[in-house]
């Protein structure tokens, strides 16, 4: 009797620890949730979502980045990245590891374990996660240079305020195709701030800073800092040569 009342306590305790730390969780989300998810807005698309998405263009000095060869940064002090970007190649490094990635042809990219060229069972694993590292990671460092991708479509939207703002969405590319992001700029045309609705974020239209611009050697304009709801995202040693 007293080994079944023991093993009823136990349960009980678990189950008490599990509402403990998944309900806090839960009320928080609601409240995020209620709180910031909005739809996905409707845009015009056509010449006017263009101009606006070339007046961005313009406002970072296209151009400079266009003709920047190599970018290098780290992510939050995690990931760290050095981009020879006329090449078409990345070094991706995390952790002991460190991928080369090969970004026109993935598979005949390479990887190390510290120093040592690593060929075993979970080389593909590596790249592809190196990929994905890359595709999320420089999209918050050079976004802005994307909006006319292939298989971009780009909408103007005026806000509740009475602001355009330039909504992209990606139909194909990347790791996750259909995302898309609605992007608020400031009176030079530069991005203040984008929301997004993309498929790893339950919640849509959550809304992110771009700020701390920085002017590269190359002369291209690119952000060290971004503000998602209470978190910091930190672009660290942020550089642009041309060569």
């Amino acid at each position: 009797m007293s080994k079944k009342i023991t093993v009823k306590r136990i349960l009980k305790i678990i189950g008490g620890l599990i509402i403990f730390l998944t309900l806090p969780s839960l009320l928080f989300f609601g409240f995020i949730y209620f709180k910031y998810n909005e739809d996905l807005p409707q845009g015009e698309t056509g010449a006017r979502a263009d101009a606006l998405a070339k007046t961005m263009l313009t406002a970072l000095n296209e151009e400079a980045y266009l003709n920047t060869d190599y970018i290098e940064w780290s992510f939050k002090g995690m990931h760290h990245f050095k981009w020879y970007k006329t090449k078409g190649e990345c070094e991706v490094s995390w952790d002991r590891m460190t991928v080369v990635l090969d970004l026109n042809n993935p598979d005949n990219s390479s990887v190390f374990a510290g120093e040592t060229p690593y060929n075993g069972s979970e080389k593909a694993d590596y790249i592809n996660k190196a990929l994905d590292y890359f595709n999320n990671d420089s999209f918050w460092l050079v976004g802005p240079y994307k909006v006319f991708d292939s298989g971009t479509e780009r909408a103007l939207v005026t806000t509740k305020e009475g602001q355009e703002a330039l909504l992209v969405t990606y139909t194909s590319g990347g790791s996750t195709p259909g995302d898309s992001y609605l992007w608020h700029l400031d009176t030079e045309g530069k991005p203040r701030s984008f929301q997004m609705w993309v498929s790893i974020i339950p919640i849509g239209g959550l809304e992110a800073t771009w700020e701390d611009w920085i002017t590269t050697d190359s002369g291209a304009h690119l952000p060290t800092f971004h503000k998602l709801l209470f978190f910091g995202i930190e672009m660290e040693g942020v550089k642009g040569i041309s060569f």
